[in-house]
């Protein structure tokens, strides 16, 4: 191995436990105590859900401040970062399940309103290109919460506005439009591939996971089938990713003209990793758990695979690991270390996530690949 050049660090959060931000601090000081000669970047990454923002601003991205609408209606204290005429829009930053008054779940009322409302602040800010990070969300409403937040109007058949989130939308009967976001690109950052309805869709998939009861996901899937039914893009529906955040990614595609971008890879390419990885010697990625959803494009999936493309080595640092040399060498991953290699608890590797990412890095990492 080329003794040469810097070590990128480069992971995602530890959900529940650390920001990217945090995990990439922790294992470089683990680093620097086991090979303080070596150079280190930080480059914290994100796949579009939480912390995409927050990878950004680390980026180089200005973090810009904006109050908006909660999921539940409440104000909140939100942000998007940009950088020339490209703002970043992270939707769980304003309509995320981390949102929610208490964490107490609405399933039928959330709204995605804040995250129309980031958009519409970035581009009266002079935003050019809208990257839109799908993930998190606390609403199935279709993206209406959104696309209302931009001028559209949802209409029930007395002609009254619909109350906010998908409980309502099976009183849908018309839908006026947004007025088009002129000169504006939008691009929809996710490796979410879920259609809108069926068994694969938002309200099956993830309606569940924001505290739908089987009741409240037949619901919903009348009023996301309504909305469809009402809009006539029945053809957008079945796309790759319109069941993105409760259906945020249909209302992209269909009322705002978005493309679909692969998620991580989008991204990466954004926040400048191939200029990062350029000269390094080695790349460490990671998220809190390496198992089978790392395979379908998560982050550290695709760090490895455009660390390869750079041909750099690339390892994970991970809560927890559940694949096989085998999934890992197909994930391009050379090498991957869990905290509960040094401890066995559960509850200790989320409540002492940093100082063992820091041992992780000094006793195991550092004597394999540095020293």
């Amino acid at each position: 191995m080329d003794r040469q050049g810097h070590v990128l660090i480069a992971p995602d959060k530890f959900k529940g436990s650390l920001t990217a931000r945090q995990v990439a601090a922790h294992v470089a000081a683990g680093l620097r105590r086991a090979a303080p000669g070596v150079p280190l970047v930080a480059l914290p990454v994100a796949d579009g859900g939480d912390g995409t923002v927050d990878a950004a601003v680390a980026a180089g991205f200005d973090r810009i401040p904006a109050d908006v609408t909660g999921p539940t209606g409440r104000p909140v204290a939100a942000c998007y970062a940009r950088r020339g005429g490209t703002a970043v829009v992270e939707l769980a930053e304003a309509s995320g399940l981390r949102r929610l008054p208490g964490g107490a779940p609405a399933p039928l009322a959330a709204t995605s309103r804040g995250t129309g409302e980031l958009i519409d602040a970035a581009v009266r800010a002079g935003a050019t290109r809208i990257v839109l990070g799908l993930g998190g969300s606390a609403c199935t409403d279709g993206g209406t919460g959104l696309a209302a937040a931009l001028g559209a109007r949802f209409l029930d058949a007395g002609g009254a506005e619909l109350p906010p989130g998908g409980g309502a939308l099976r009183d849908l009967a018309r839908v006026e439009a947004a007025p088009p976001l002129r000169a504006v690109e939008v691009i929809v950052a996710s490796d979410v591939d879920n259609p809108l309805l069926g068994p694969d869709g938002a309200a099956a998939v993830f309606a569940p996971q924001k505290g739908a009861g089987p009741g409240d996901v037949r619901v919903l899937e009348d009023g996301l089938a309504r909305l469809v039914a009402v809009t006539g893009r029945a053809d957008v529906a079945e796309r790759p990713g319109a069941g993105a955040a409760g259906g945020v990614g249909f209302a992209a595609l269909a009322l705002l003209g978005a493309t679909v971008r692969p998620g991580i890879g989008y991204l990466l390419d954004l926040l400048g990793f191939a200029d990062r990885a350029a000269g390094a010697r080695l790349v460490i990625t990671g998220e809190g758990s390496l198992d089978r959803q790392t395979l379908r494009g998560k982050a550290p999936a695709g760090v490895a695979r455009a660390a390869a493309q750079a041909g750099v080595p690339a390892i994970a640092v991970a809560g927890r690991r559940a694949l096989t040399g085998e999934q890992l060498r197909r994930a391009r991953l050379q090498a991957a270390y869990a905290l509960t290699d040094l401890e066995p608890d559960p509850g200790r590797c989320m409540t002492a996530a940093g100082p063992l990412l820091e041992r992780l890095a000094a006793d195991l990492i550092a004597p394999d690949w540095l020293l």
